[in-house]
């Protein structure tokens, strides 16, 4: 099964997603006129009324803090140390490039999941790459493939990843045995996720956040102490990259890929998680673009800044490369920074990111099951007892297998998703082109269509007609 994962994997990184994630990026750079730059400060404002919802429906922070839950995890401090153990300090670069290019693909998918949600039995709002494929690109299935793919990485895999880094931070801090540290993380989950994406938006409102601004305070507090030599890291992170130093010359290619692996495991730019949440939110500005927005924020607050944060505390410690692998690496780095309570820092960081990545990860893999014939009591059963099973099996297993199945469930979502929102990308620029509009003219950005527009479009009947 590893060699099986290991081949198809080579395939999908090494031939496939590399340059489809950059030429995604780029088309979607250009097609909407570099937004992620020109409009950089507007996504902030957007913010500003952020908590405005309904009782059906969950806030844009509701949703932002949802997808930051999923990406903000082992991405960030299990992942930025896997980047930088085999693809060096280059691999930093790569994320950040992966990143900036994704930011526009992020707001072309949470923007069109917007775009074509639709209402449940009861109310509440539903949506993600499977709608707009169903109803965009009229073609269920494609709908089909990129659910069986969504249920594959968030119900089977990733939850798999969170749990492992998290009884790996424990086993190295505190010596606990991955064992006792999985059963607890496996009924704390049961007991979270029992109350569907309402009740996982407000665990994440309370503990993102928080968690988020410790972690870069304390990220801030290394930096102040060894702020000399933080021009000699950058200048090696961009001349590792492109092999203009003698130790990086042979990693350029594990730099490009690692970076690009790891930074898209982080941001999730392209793979069609986070409209999933996105589509579940009321905007304000009542427009799709304003998800677009907040989700494009999401991207840069997950890689540009807590990725650069974890990628400086690592390469500021002086560790040499190769002795330490994954999340210990991470918590060794700090505690050569600021003592032993560094490590015990890491660990209840990564419980509480980890932990918040897994209850996501369950309310993205939720919303695939009505797609897949699963949306029924047994269903949803059989989905509950795999996705608790396959915690803690991530608790006790090792980082090598895990993370090649999270690399091959990352890969086949983005494949099909990316390829749907390119096809999409006419119904994108026309709701970006009227959000804009809007803007120009001083006014509060609407979406209002007609009922010709509405069909043309193929939208949900009066979802953004009043």
């Amino acid at each position: 099964m590893h060699d099986v994962v290991a081949f198809l994997n080579n395939i999908v990184w090494g031939y496939v997603l590399i340059y489809m994630l950059v030429l995604a990026g780029i088309w979607f750079t250009i097609r909407l006129k570099a937004i992620q730059f020109r409009h950089f400060f507007h996504m902030f404002s957007v913010m500003r009324h952020s908590r405005t919802g309904d009782s059906a429906s969950i806030s844009s922070f509701q949703a932002l803090c949802t997808t930051l839950a999923a990406r903000v995890g082992t991405g960030n401090l299990m992942g930025v140390a896997v980047a930088i153990s085999l693809g060096g300090p280059g691999a930093v670069f790569w994320m950040w490039v992966i990143a900036l290019v994704g930011m526009a693909t992020a707001f072309a998918e949470s923007t069109l999941a917007q775009l074509y949600k639709e209402k449940d039995h009861l109310g509440r709002f539903r949506g993600g790459p499977a709608f707009y494929m169903r109803k965009g690109l009229k073609s269920p299935a494609m709908a089909l493939v990129f659910s069986i793919c969504l249920f594959f990485g968030y119900g089977f895999v990733f939850g798999a990843v969170q749990a492992n880094s998290i009884s790996d931070a424990f086993n190295g801090s505190y010596g606990i045995d991955p064992v006792y540290t999985g059963a607890v993380i496996t009924v704390l989950t049961a007991i979270i996720v029992v109350g569907g994406l309402k009740n996982i938006a407000r665990f994440a409102e309370l503990v993102v956040p928080f968690m988020g601004v410790a972690y870069v305070l304390v990220a801030l507090f290394v930096i102040s102490m060894n702020v000399s030599a933080v021009p000699d890291i950058f200048a090696d992170i961009v001349g590792s990259a492109f092999g203009l130093r003698e130790a990086g010359s042979g990693l350029v290619g594990a730099a490009i890929m690692q970076g690009i692996k790891r930074g898209l495991y982080s941001n999730e730019a392209g793979m069609g998680s986070a409209p999933n949440a996105a589509a579940a939110a009321t905007p304000y500005p009542p427009h799709p673009v304003s998800q677009g927005y907040v989700q494009m924020l999401g991207v840069f607050l997950d890689t540009i800044v807590l990725c650069t944060c974890t990628a400086l505390i690592i390469l500021m410690s002086g560790i040499p490369l190769g002795q330490e692998f994954g999340i210990q690496l991470t918590q060794q780095a700090l505690a050569n920074q600021v003592g032993d309570w560094g490590s015990d820092f890491i660990s209840i960081a990564i419980l509480f990111f980890g932990f918040t990545s897994i209850v996501a990860n369950y309310a993205y893999a939720e919303n695939s099951l009505s797609f897949i014939g699963l949306d029924n009591k047994l269903g949803k059963l059989f989905f509950n007892l795999v996705f608790l099973v396959m915690i803690f099996y991530g608790s006790v297993a090792t980082l090598g297998e895990v993370i090649a199945m999270a690399d091959l469930g990352v890969g086949l979502m983005t494949i099909v998703n990316v390829t749907a929102i390119v096809l999409l990308t006419k119904s994108l620029v026309f709701v970006a082109k009227d959000y804009n509009q809007h803007l120009d003219a001083g006014k509060l950005p609407e979406f209002k269509i007609d009922e010709q527009q509405e069909q043309d479009m193929r939208l949900t009947k009066n979802i953004w007609r009043h």
